[in-house]
C-alpha cells in the first residue's frame, strides 16, 4: 500500500491558488466590448424588450402535437370520457403560452423598428385565438400527410410509426403550425419554430412556403424548401432535394426580398434524392418525375420524366468487366 508521504508527494506543488495578476486582463476587455456596444457596428439587444423564449417555442410545439394527436405524446392514458377535458385544458395552456410569445415577438419588432404602439398584447391574444381556431383544419390536413407517408413508403409498418418517429412528418407538422402564424404576420416566432425542427431533422422548410395536402418527405435529411416555394397536392420529395432560389448579384437582395424566388411544384410530382430546382419562374408540371442528382432552372411540362443518362462505370479488380453484384 502507498504511504501517506508518497500520496502527498504527488500533489501539485503549485496548489490551486490563482495568480494575483490573473484577472488583470478582464477590465480592458470589458471596456473594448462596451465600446463595440455603443459604436453601433455590432449587434446587441440592450434597452429593448425580451425575445420570445426558445423553451416556450418548444412547449408550444409540444402542446400543439398533443392536441393534434391526442394520446400520442402525453405519457398518460386518455379515455374517450375525458377527451373533451384533456383537449380543453391543453388548448387553454397553449393559448396562454402562445399569446404571450406572440406579444413578445410583436413588441420586439415594434421597438426594433421604432414604431408607435401597435397594441402587442391585444394582437397577441387575437392571433393566438385565430391560431387555435385553425387546429381542426390542421388536424385534417396532417392526416393526409400521415396517409401519404404510409402509402409512399413500404418500410412504414403503421401510422403510429410515422407519427412517432418519421423526421419528415415531424418537420411537416412544425411547418404547418408555423405557416399559420406566418399567415397572421407574426414576426420571428414562425421561423424559430421551423428552425427548431430543422435542428432536429436536417429538414429546412421556410414557414412562408405554400404546401398542399398529402405531402411526404422520405428520409428527409438535407431537404430545403424556400420561402416563396409553392407545392401542390400529393407531392413526394426524397433526401437532399433543394427547392431554392437562383443566386442574386450584390445589391439585388432587397429588390427580390418580397418577390417569388422559388419554384412551383404542381400536383402529383416526385422529386428523387439530391436534385436541385431553382428559380421563381420555374414550374414543375403536374405528374412529372424528376430523377436523382438533377439540376433544373427552367420549367418542365406536365407528365414529364427528367433523368440523367447512366454514367460509365469502371470496375477495377479480379479482371472483371461485369457489374459488381449487389
Amino acid at each position: 500500500m502507498k504511504n501517506e508521504s508518497e500520496d502527498k508527494s504527488k500533489i501539485c506543488p503549485n496548489g490551486f491558488e490563482s495568480s494575483p495578476h490573473s484577472d488583470e486582463a478582464i477590465p480592458p476587455v470589458v471596456l473594448k466590448l462596451l465600446e463595440t456596444c455603443y459604436s453601433g457596428e455590432c449587434f446587441n439587444n440592450v434597452n429593448s424588450t425580451n425575445f420570445p423564449s426558445r423553451e416556450s417555442v418548444i412547449k408550444i410545439i409540444q402542446h400543439c402535437r398533443g392536441i393534434l394527436f391526442p394520446g400520442y405524446f402525453t405519457g398518460q392514458r386518455i379515455d374517450s370520457i375525458n377527451l373533451q377535458y384533456y383537449l380543453g385544458q391543453e388548448a387553454s395552456v397553449l393559448f396562454e403560452c402562445l399569446s404571450e410569445q406572440i406579444s413578445l415577438s410583436i413588441r420586439h419588432d415594434c421597438l426594433r423598428s421604432h414604431q408607435l404602439c401597435t397594441l402587442c398584447v391585444k394582437r397577441g391574444h387575437d392571433a393566438a385565438g385565430t391560431f387555435i381556431q385553425s387546429l381542426p383544419a390542421l388536424r385534417l390536413i396532417l392526416t393526409t400527410d400521415v396517409r401519404a407517408a404510409f402509402e409512399g413508403d413500404p418500410a412504414a409498418k403503421s401510422y403510429d410509426e410515422i407519427i412517432f418517429s418519421y423526421p419528415g412528418f415531424f418537420a411537416i407538422t412544425v411547418y404547418r403550425l408555423a405557416h399559420e402564424l406566418y399567415k397572421l404576420a407574426v414576426p420571428l416566432l414562425p421561423r424559430m419554430m421551423t428552425e427548431y425542427a430543422h435542428s432536429l431533422t436536417g429538414i429546412d422548410i421556410h414557414p412562408g412556403a405554400k404546401i398542399g395536402e398529402s405531402f411526404f418527405i422520405d428520409h428527409g435529411t438535407g431537404v430545403v424548401i424556400g420561402e416563396t416555394a409553392e407545392i401542390g397536392n400529393r407531392v413526394r420529395l426524397y433526401q437532399g432535394v433543394t427547392i431554392g432560389a437562383l443566386s442574386l448579384p450584390k445589391g439585388a437582395i432587397d429588390v427580390q426580398r418580397n418577390k417569388k424566388r422559388h419554384p412551383t411544384i404542381e400536383d402529383d410530382v416526385i422529386v428523387y434524392s439530391n436534385s436541385t430546382l431553382l428559380g421563381g419562374e420555374t414550374v414543375i408540371g403536374a405528374g412529372s418525375i424528376i430523377g436523382g442528382n438533377i439540376w433544373i432552372t427552367e420549367s418542365i411540362p406536365p407528365q414529364t420524366k427528367v433523368l440523367l443518362k447512366p454514367p460509365e462505370l469502371v470496375y477495377i479488380g479480379n479482371h472483371s468487366t461485369s457489374p459488381v453484384p449487389e
